[in-house]
């Protein structure tokens, strides 16, 4: 990967170059594409992350993880996002969505329970909070949990739910008390083998390796010790880890700027018309200017944001506004990626598929209507 590492350490270099030798190894381009086209799981590549420890950077030594800070997952995060999006997608959804929750909420008997396997890939997570009529409204949920003896029973419906089909747990919201609004949100763990849970993958136009999912809860018994937080405490847990997680959706999108760059320019430099390659003209140079400075930009606020988090400062306008722009220039490359390469990107492969997979950004994790309104309320507006 061509592009500029200051202001990190030579871990964080060596870290990058590490995990993109590993990827290129054992998920080498045909294979991303044959995945695709089969809308599979890259496994072998989580598995690899796994035996690299990669997947225990952000959690406590004492489980098996390496306590990494934001830059520090920013780095890793962007480099996995070049290799191929769906393995950041399969890293995102246990590892950040899920797992932090566990590291942040469950007692020290759940972390016992879960963290080493987890970190271990043996054991898999999803979340699950979007519902058919509500997605950023999080007070909106239909899903309830009834308490019954020891155990909760919980009924409803969730969609849009990545990776839930490969996940062996997941961490759903639900409503325990129904008429108090966001006071009334609590969080669980619920076994996707459990009687009652129904999960099915949907079809997706992009990020076809990490396929979302309707996930259905007919009388699912959840056991009392896998509420996590407390009763109606969910919401004031939900908001805990958002800034990481949005800094770390701008920095996958960093890495998918990285990409399309780097593919249009390898293209466009063979690419010859007139008796000339078409980066000599202008109107194809100043797309690769506008592209790069995209990028930079991107990563620019991106990784102050995650500075500033590892300095303590609680940076949700950074973090927020490092997500908009990340993953809405993200879309503006990969758009210009595709006109540089004319009918080549069109086709089935490496651009039209960052094309494709780029326009989830802007919707997920935060719509950018939902961070503009985080950001002009940290403006006092």
């Amino acid at each position: 990967m061509s592009y500029k590492t200051f202001g990190f350490t030579e871990q964080q270099v060596i870290m990058c170059d590490s995990v993109l030798n590993m990827l290129a190894d054992v998920l080498p381009d045909a294979e991303i594409e044959a995945l695709e086209a089969s809308s599979e799981y890259p496994e072998k590549a989580y598995q690899a992350l796994a035996r690299g420890g990669w997947l225990g950077l952000p959690f406590e030594e004492r489980f098996g993880g390496a306590s990494a800070g934001h830059r520090d997952l920013a780095v890793f995060v962007e480099a996995t996002a070049y290799h191929h999006a769906g393995v950041t997608s399969a890293f995102m959804t246990t590892i950040i969505y899920a797992a932090m929750y566990l590291h942040y909420h469950a007692s020290e008997e759940i972390k016992q329970e879960f963290l080493p396997s987890i970190i271990a890939g043996d054991r898999k997570m999803a979340v699950a909070y979007t519902e058919p009529h509500c997605g950023s409204d999080a007070a909106g949920i239909l899903t309830r949990a009834v308490r019954n003896g020891d155990d909760y029973v919980i009924n409803g419906q969730k969609v849009y739910i990545t990776n839930a089909h490969v996940a062996d747990y997941l961490i759903i919201t639900a409503k325990t008390a129904p008429d108090a609004g966001h006071l009334g949100i609590s969080l669980f763990i619920v076994d996707t083998k459990a009687p009652g849970v129904v999960i099915r993958p949907m079809n997706p136009m992009g990020r076809r390796t990490s396929l979302p999912n309707e996930v259905f809860f007919d009388d699912v018994r959840v056991p009392g010790r896998y509420l996590l937080g407390g009763e109606n405490q969910g919401w004031k847990k939900l908001m805990q880890g958002l800034n990481l997680e949005r800094v770390l959706l701008g920095a996958a999108s960093c890495g998918q700027c990285l990409k399309i760059v780097d593919i249009a320019r390898s293209w466009a430099l063979d690419r010859r018309a007139f008796g000339k390659t078409i980066t000599e003209y202008q109107a194809i140079s100043h797309k690769f200017a506008e592209m790069q400075m995209m990028t930079e930009t991107a990563r620019l606020h991106t990784y102050s944001a995650a500075d500033m988090l590892d300095a303590g400062a609680n940076a949700i306008l950074e973090a927020s506004m490092a997500k908009v722009i990340a993953t809405e220039n993200n879309m503006k490359c990969a758009d210009y990626g595709m006109q540089i390469m004319g009918g080549a990107g069109y086709m089935q492969g490496p651009m039209s598929r960052l094309f494709r997979d780029a326009r989830v950004g802007p919707i997920g994790g935060g719509s950018s209507e939902i961070m503009r309104n985080v950001i002009a309320r940290m403006m006092g507006l």
